[in-house]
């Protein structure tokens, strides 16, 4: 869908559909107002009626008389008048694209940047406004025939101008988290993937076509043979169980100048994890396909960082393997030697998300970076602590982590940072390796966080634990393409 801003009456415009905010109580927003004014207050008798009741998210869809510029009409309920939160704003941009969707229309003229939200700017309401209307039209459609669903044919969003933010900036806006979104539906469409389609060979043949794609990224792909020839025993001990040989993905975006030190994120590429040895219960383990989702973020990063052309340079690196039960596989008890040169006693195989990443974060060290991020469904204690809602952060530097904090506020896409404390180091102690893969039940997300910290002491490196946001259950299964809009926005940030 494409967003351009529109400066021109409302009562004169000409359009499929026009999307009108409604208050649940206090006067109605001025355009609505205007426009109601101009054609008999249809609106005002529907409000008194209850049709519509300005709840947010509440809509209603009106048909306008013959001959009208207007052909159609979607109100779109917004709360309270003066006390419209980011939430509600959000609520209502979501419900107005999900009820015209699926309708014969080709584009919308949508007047909800006349909404005041608290403490929110124009700049903001344009940003949400393709953000959502972008998730609302995202299908899955990858592994589907008969039972696809149609596609939307809408094409085109108006958004009428307001006093607070020209046009010029509201196409500006648009145009940046246009790209936003098509790096979360990128991350969203590999992660959706079945393991069996989405291996690691998957995602380095990806890697391989993003690079000829945009040609300002640099792939690299290793293989067995030569991450075996840099010591990469941890890495390599997971896909021991697989026939699926492990890959070892680089993608490396050079916008800025050539003594810039580069941001390196580093995500979690497990394409399938069924535990290993250490096997995980039945129930719901077809989402485990989702371990990858860390790795797929990379991507939707990297795919950001070409599109708008950013002058910052930026490296994408994913470690990428399965982990599945076999006569080879890793065995708890084992211990493997890292690239850094650190034993790892493997006591539980189902924790070897912190086995590919320690490799990679080793290896990231190559490329000088100002700073790490590494991204990874973690830890099911991450879920326990932090719920659905908040992505786990944890940090060798404060400032770092702020920036990240910061960004995510921002982007709607929020982390919580957790400490990483020396206290916490001990539990992860073993009697016959440097450490042990697991530190028990207690503060899981941060003795696994403490295990990374053992590979990232040579630079300022941040962790972000998305076992919580990376995806949904239940009806509504799917990637949710989180921290693609905080890392992205972290980024721009930094330009």
């Amino acid at each position: 869908m494409k967003f351009v801003s529109k400066k021109e009456s409302i009562t004169s415009l000409s359009t499929p559909c026009l999307v009108l905010p409604v208050f649940s109580q206090g006067k109605q927003a001025y355009l609505t107002e205007i426009f109601d004014k101009a054609n008999n207050k249809q609106i005002a008798a529907v409000l008194k009626q209850g049709d519509a009741t300005g709840k947010a998210g509440n809509t209603l869809l009106l048909q306008m008389p013959t001959g009208s510029k207007t052909k159609r009409v979607l109100l779109v309920g917004v709360g309270e008048q003066g006390k419209t939160t980011a939430d509600d704003f959000n609520k209502a941009v979501s419900a107005s694209i999900n009820a015209l969707k699926n309708l014969p229309i080709k584009a919308i003229c949508s007047a909800l940047l006349s909404v005041d939200v608290i403490a929110k700017d124009g700049e903001w309401k344009v940003h949400h406004i393709v953000l959502k209307s972008r998730e609302a039209l995202y299908q899955y459609t990858e592994t589907l025939t008969t039972s696809a669903p149609d596609a939307s044919v809408l094409e085109k969003c108006q958004l009428l101008t307001i006093s607070d933010y020209s046009a010029k900036e509201i196409e500006n806006t648009a145009a940046t988290v246009s790209s936003i979104a098509n790096g979360i539906d990128s991350t969203k469409k590999l992660a959706d993937l079945p393991g069996n389609i989405c291996t690691p060979t998957y995602l380095a043949n990806t890697a391989m076509a993003l690079g000829k794609k945009h040609r300002s990224l640099k792939v690299t792909v290793l293989d067995e043979d030569e991450m075996e020839k840099l010591g990469m025993g941890s890495l390599l001990s997971v896909s021991r169980g697989s026939r699926e040989p492990a890959k070892l993905i680089t993608m490396e975006y050079n916008g800025g100048p050539k003594s810039q030190k580069p941001i390196v994120i580093v995500g979690k590429g497990l394409t399938f994890d069924a535990g290993g040895i250490s096997i995980k219960p039945s129930s719901a383990m077809d989402e485990m396909k989702y371990d990858m989702c860390g790795g797929a973020s990379v991507f939707g990063v990297m795919q950001v960082c070409a599109e708008l052309d950013l002058p910052i340079n930026v490296v994408g690196v994913v470690p990428s393997s399965e982990n599945l039960p076999d006569g080879d596989a890793n065995k708890p008890g084992d211990i493997v030697t890292s690239m850094a040169g650190l034993t790892i006693e493997i006591l539980n195989t189902d924790a070897e998300g912190r086995l590919i990443l320690c490799d990679a974060l080793t290896y990231s060290a190559k490329f000088k970076p100002d700073v790490v991020v590494d991204i990874a469904t973690l830890t099911g204690a991450c879920v326990i602590a932090l719920g659905k809602h908040a992505t786990g952060l944890l940090s060798n530097n404060d400032e770092l982590a702020n920036e990240l904090l910061d960004a995510g506020i921002k982007a709607g896409d929020k982390a919580w940072q957790l400490p990483l404390w020396d206290e916490y180091k001990p539990q992860l102690k073993s009697n016959f390796a440097d450490l042990a893969n697991i530190g028990g039940p207690a503060g899981g997300t941060i003795t696994a966080a403490c295990f990374l910290s053992r590979f990232t002491e040579d630079y300022k490196w941040a962790h972000l634990d998305i076992a919580g946001t990376a995806w949904r259950s239940g009806a509504e299964k799917g990637a949710t393409g989180r921290p693609v809009h905080m890392l992205s926005q972290f980024i721009l940030d930094r330009c």
